[in-house]
């Protein structure tokens, strides 16, 4: 049985169970009957499932973790915990976050607005807020609101400018301060392919120099009280946890002197996010060299240990790890719709009563290859190809005999990779990868994987089914975009392997996991592919429920959403098939229903014929 590597990147939320993934928890359910039961009712195109469960268990196991730290350390701050909104801001997201974190007093963190905004409105008003990015006035002003709404909201500084606006605004408002914190650049940089987050060419944070200043301006301004955080980020996704010990030394440090300048109430270290999840999927590649057993614990030590030699109280600590909460609640799940190679099949074979001497090999070739012979008959069969291929140049067989040609080699190909799949050797390794197979799937790369496309950001991919038989072809996806960059390429190093399906018989699923960070917040419109169907799966012990489906934009609303009007475009449309010549008044009627029904749809494809 291929596993895919789940016993890698899966965190056994999945399993393999009777040839098909299946969720980890209660009842077990099969993926591929969840997509099933969501297709039965005509739904096409990529699916996205979300599981709630899987979000309590990361919000649990951050808390736990870092718990059993604060316990095993004998540190005397506490934890506390932020999801940074602009990982995912959509509603089915943000409500499981709010109402699982309620019990752990989890907050949320805005970097925007509208962010903001969204924060005041959903969180407890025990759970912390912290504001980053840059801010205008407006958006300070907001702030001063949040606290005064009884908000512990925390605005964190990236610049000497907006802690002057903050100055200003407390002035001449009689609203309550909001807690302030000091975002720093520190010398120390990330790992991995965010890095740049840190360093002292990071895009935000005040350097040594500014923070003395902004303490001064804060001591003049008599809110050196409401200081209360310093702040640093070295990157999300930090492949290696090195980085991130100096990093806490640095900014350990730098706490510890802001104490001694009269920082009186600064009482928290917020680390920020950078917590990695594992998306490889071969065992000689990782994403991270730590767990999260470790991270934890080297945060607590490294701070105590930083604050006990220079006799300062131990601060509160604060994360925004985002992508490891919620990277694992969501499956993109999409459909395979054509296989390129599915011309090579028998049934397309079309001989003559008298072929080319070489095609009648070949044709022996392939009916009497079998396990003793199949590297000798694959040796003769491309061999003939070559020969056939110069025929053809030259004029000496026709079109019909080269397809006949291709169909055999291809097949003598495919069985002799079937009959040595019990063992290898290095050519059958190279002949394989290099008649790799193309599978369409039904989905942008743009929309629903948009870090493959920017960033070359793999994400584990699996069949959802067929796991009881060893898959043979090497693939590369295409999406059904018309763009060349929708496709993730074979890879030697990190290959894929799928099985050779014959789409006219059955269907073909692939699973694409720890799709639940940046994906959506980022995913394009390419092509005006919109997001896909969406449903929430709940799981107990007799089964599951789908709630909280999410339709995929049909085509009129996709123009509309970008500024064309709908009416516009349907008018117009119907009016041009109205003047249209019709045999009969049926046939009019039934091409202005085919109409009506194809601009309701979305605009994923149904079926390749």
């Amino acid at each position: 049985m291929h596993n895919y590597g789940i016993d890698i990147w899966a965190n056994n939320n999945f399993i393999i169970d009777d040839a098909e993934v299946k969720l980890n928890y209660k009842s077990n359910p099969s993926l591929l009957k969840i997509v099933q039961e969501i297709r039965a009712n005509d739904v096409r195109g990529p699916i996205l499932l979300r599981f709630p469960h899987l979000i309590k268990k990361q919000i649990k196991t951050l808390y736990s973790y870092f718990d059993k730290a604060i316990m095993l350390n004998n540190y005397r701050g506490k934890f506390n915990a932020v999801f940074p909104l602009k990982v995912n801001q959509f509603p089915n997201v943000v409500n499981a976050i709010t109402e699982i974190g309620a019990n752990y007093n989890y907050g949320l963190e805005a970097g925007s607005k509208a962010e903001l905004i969204l924060a005041m409105s959903k969180i407890p008003k025990n759970a912390p807020i912290t504001v980053n990015g840059f801010k205008d006035e407006e958006m300070i002003r907001l702030g001063f609101i949040a606290a005064q709404s009884g908000h512990k909201i925390t605005i964190t500084i990236e610049g000497l400018g907006e802690l002057e606006t903050i100055v200003s605004v407390a002035k001449e408002c009689s609203l309550k301060v909001p807690s302030i914190g000091i975002r720093v650049r520190l010398h120390s940089a990330g790992s991995g392919i965010w890095a740049k987050s840190g360093g002292m060419d990071a895009k935000f944070g005040l350097t040594s120099t500014e923070i003395i200043e902004a303490i001064t301006l804060l001591q003049n301004a008599n809110l050196l009280e409401s200081l209360t955080m310093i702040h640093f980020h070295i990157g999300s996704q930090m492949s290696d946890i090195a980085p991130l010990k100096r990093a806490l030394r640095e900014a350990g440090n730098i706490y510890a002197e802001l104490k001694k300048m009269g920082a009186s109430s600064l009482n928290s270290i917020n680390i920020g996010g950078g917590l990695a999840v594992e998306y490889d999927q071969h065992s000689h590649s990782k994403s991270r060299n730590y767990s999260i057993d470790e991270f934890s614990s080297s945060v607590v030590f490294l701070l105590g240990e930083i604050m006990d030699t220079k006799g300062v109280a131990h601060p509160d600590i604060f994360t925004e790890s985002g992508r490891f909460i919620v990277a694992s609640h969501a499956v993109l799940v999409t459909p395979v719709l054509e296989l390129f190679t599915q011309d090579y099949q028998e049934k397309h074979l079309h001989f003559k009563e008298l072929n080319p001497p070489l095609l009648e090999e070949l044709r022996y070739l392939y009916e009497k290859i079998n396990e003793k012979n199949c590297i000798e008959y694959l040796h003769d069969a491309l061999d003939h190809i070559e020969s056939l291929f110069t025929l053809f140049d030259l004029g000496y067989i026709d079109l019909q005999d080269r397809s006949n040609a291709e169909i055999l080699v291809h097949n003598i190909i495919k069985k002799s990779l079937y009959l040595t799949s019990s063992y290898s050797t290095n050519e059958l390794d190279k002949l394989q990868a290099s008649l790799q197979e193309r599978y369409l799937i039904n989905a942008s790369i743009f929309q629903s994987l948009p870090d493959y496309w920017g960033l070359k950001q793999h994400f584990p991919v699996m069949p959802l089914h067929k796991l009881s038989t060893k898959p043979l072809r090497a693939a590369s996806l295409w999406d059904i975009t018309c763009d060349s960059d929708g496709e993730i390429g074979f890879d030697a190093q990190k290959p894929l392997f799928l099985h050779d399906v014959d789409l006219d018989k059955e269907e073909y699923f692939l699973g694409f996991f720890n799709v639940g960070a940046y994906q959506e917040t980022l995913g394009m419109n390419h092509n005006l592919f919109t997001r896909p169907n969406e449903y929430t799966v709940n799981i107990d012990e007799d089964g599951y429920k789908l709630a909280n489906s999410i339709d995929s934009s049909n085509i009129l609303s996709i123009l509309n959403n970008i500024g064309y009007k709908k009416d516009e475009i349907l008018t117009k449309l119907k009016s041009d098939l109205l003047q249209s010549d019709f045999i009969n008044e049926q046939a009019k009627n039934d091409t202005l229903a085919k109409l009506e029904l194809f601009i309701q749809q979305n605009g994923y494809l149904r079926t390749i014929n």
